[in-house]
């Protein structure tokens, strides 16, 4: 790991791992005795963690995951509740963390891709959902449960959800606690693909691959343009109009055209560097 992602790791050290492979970096949680629950420290962790990555100019896509075989997350590790979540003020502080943390992964300046395998429960959905893409296996189940422990899902998390599945099923979700199968998180738009439970990494890193090898301008722009009109925000402004431009104007437009005439694939991360 580089000094720059140690020290975005910080006090999370031992629970999270990051690594940078041919333009993919890959955010692993690496707690399996605690079926990777989601530590304080891993919320504050993302916060700088995805930022970070965002503007390492040798990072195409970021991929998170949870440690080989699953669970992915069991979500927040409720152990630290009785010591981060005593009164109003610590609660506010944590929900603070949680949203921070949340917030770095949708607001990436690069793709993001969940590799589920194995069950997602609570915080372990909303960091899937807070990904761009959502791979998981046959088997993984989903949940977000704070109807169970007495605590109000946040509004930005809230949000998020009913962008992706819409409010009806947001409803279900938040009302209920159930968990969802895997065929159910394909069908409401909780998940983009389903594959067998031992695939789910592979397939996953093929997508990230794929999009690294798309024209970064394009696939920033899209990142943009989509959470602007998610947001309902569709007038073309002068931040619209740069992102125009600064994509007909850069190396990438003339490398892709040059492929294209030539019938050959193009190689976008070659022309980015001159």
């Amino acid at each position: 790991m580089t000094a720059y992602l140690q020290d975005a790791v910080g006090a999370a050290e031992g629970q999270l791992a990051v690594e940078v492979v041919d333009g993919i970096a890959t955010v692993m949680l690496t707690r399996p005795d605690k079926h990777n629950a989601i530590s304080f420290a891993m919320w504050q962790a993302f916060a700088r963690i995805m930022p970070a990555l965002g503007a390492d100019d040798d990072v195409d896509v970021v991929l998170l995951r949870g440690t080989p075989g699953g669970p992915f997350s069991a979500g927040a590790d409720i152990a630290e509740f009785r010591d981060l979540r005593t009164d109003v003020a610590s609660a506010e502080r944590y929900g603070d963390a949680v949203t921070s943390g949340e917030r770095a992964i949708i607001e990436c300046a690069k793709p993001t891709v969940a590799a589920v395998e194995g069950f997602a429960i609570g915080g372990g959905t909303q960091i899937a959902a807070a990904c761009d893409l959502r791979v998981c296996g046959e088997g993984s189940r989903f949940a977000v449960t704070p109807s169970r422990l007495g605590i109000v899902y946040a509004l930005p998390s809230t949000e998020r959800l009913v962008e992706t599945v819409g409010a009806a099923w947001a409803r279900w979700i938040l009302l209920t606690g159930e968990q969802l199968d895997a065929a159910t998180a394909l069908r409401i738009g909780l998940v983009h693909e389903v594959v067998a439970d031992g695939a789910v990494v592979a397939r996953a890193e093929q997508l990230a691959a794929t999009i690294a090898s798309r024209a970064r301008v394009s696939v920033s722009g899209a990142k943009q343009l989509i959470a602007r009109v998610a947001a309902g925000r569709l007038e073309e402004d002068a931040d619209v109009e740069a992102i125009y431009h600064g994509s007909l104007a850069g190396p990438e437009y003339a490398e892709g055209v040059a492929a294209f005439l030539e019938k050959r694939p193009p190689d976008f991360r070659a022309a980015r560097r001159g």
